[in-house]
């Protein structure tokens, strides 16, 4: 456990959770997790919008940069390394702030997951990942279904990469993601923790989604994919299957011309935050917070005054 309860600050991709941990970890003495199953991949910077040593604020961020793009990771893995690091940060008088919008791994390190100790099976994910190239996402989709229903009805077709990450859990486990996660409900979970979420009005959140990819592009995001090729990572991996990555592959390989590829990216990125929408809202423990209302300024000021009340209250009882 941690000495003081894990701050947890959830969202959508493009509602402002970058620049708003930083001025809460700078506030609070705390250093920031990254709970982004994209931005744990070295060389992959601009489509993951890593923060800059510059927009890092002189917080010490963990979880970024920490596998190349070829190598597998998974949740189980996430969880065991986010462990050592709370330890870490509270071993050093320090607070933990966790912040990202990958759900899963949110709940893998709050609620926590009982991954029995086994050998990944990489090559199956390989595997899964040449049926979702070659005969379709459906068809991996349909070998979800079979094996757990639940999460095959929460997860779009589409979502290759979050098809293959149930399958996963479900490998590492032997249990439906969706029965893990039921079970997680009627039980105590693994840390203390107090949750915020960060939410815009709809259209304004889509208008940012559409402006940070503009912002990416400018920033050299197609050549940062065409390194990524040339470094012979395959295309058809976890990592570059990533929104920003893949349609600008699939522009790359002649399968639409560049207007198209802009297209898919912006439309993929607003649908990748209405899924991230839906997964949060289940949780009733996230305290909403409209950033467009209050101010990102306001929002700090409410997150730390509520942590270090509820600090306080922990530290008595």
């Amino acid at each position: 456990m941690s000495r003081d309860p894990i701050l947890v600050i959830v969202g959508p991709t493009a509602v402002g959770k970058t620049e708003l941990a930083v001025k809460v970890a700078q506030r609070l003495n705390a250093e920031i997790i990254s709970a982004d199953s994209m931005q744990i991949y070295r060389g992959m910077d601009v489509g993951t919008a890593k923060p800059t040593p510059e927009e890092q604020g002189g917080i010490v961020h963990h979880m970024i940069d920490v596998v190349d793009p070829d190598q597998d990771f998974t949740v189980a893995q996430y969880q065991e390394m986010v462990e050592e690091i709370l330890a870490s940060i509270s071993a050093r008088g320090k607070r933990a702030l966790l912040t990202g919008g990958t759900g899963l791994y949110v709940k893998a390190v709050i609620d926590g997951f009982d991954f029995p100790a086994q050998p990944e099976d990489f090559q199956l994910r390989r595997q899964l990942q040449q049926i979702a190239q070659t005969q379709g996402p459906k068809a991996l989709h349909d070998k979800l279904q079979r094996v757990d229903p639940v999460s095959a009805r929460r997860l779009h077709p589409n979502d290759v990469r979050r098809v293959i990450r149930a399958w996963e859990v479900y490998e590492v486990t032997g249990t439906p993601l969706s029965e893990l996660l039921e079970r997680q409900e009627h039980r105590p979970p693994r840390h203390e923790a107090l949750f915020f979420g960060l939410t815009r009005p709809r259209e304004e959140l889509y208008l940012r989604c559409d402006q940070r990819v503009d912002l990416m592009l400018e920033q050299g995001l197609l050549d940062e994919v065409k390194q990524l090729l040339e470094r012979g990572f395959d295309q058809r991996g976890t990592a570059l299957q990533a929104i920003g990555y893949k349609e600008l592959i699939g522009y790359l390989q002649g399968q639409y011309d560049w207007e198209e590829g802009i297209r898919l990216l912006k439309r993929n990125t607003r649908r990748y935050a209405k899924r991230q929408y839906t997964w949060f809202l289940r949780d009733r423990r996230i305290q909403w917070i409209d950033v467009s209302t209050v101010g990102p300024e306001q929002a700090v000021e409410e997150i730390v005054s509520e942590y270090q009340r509820r600090a306080a209250k922990d530290s008595e009882s």
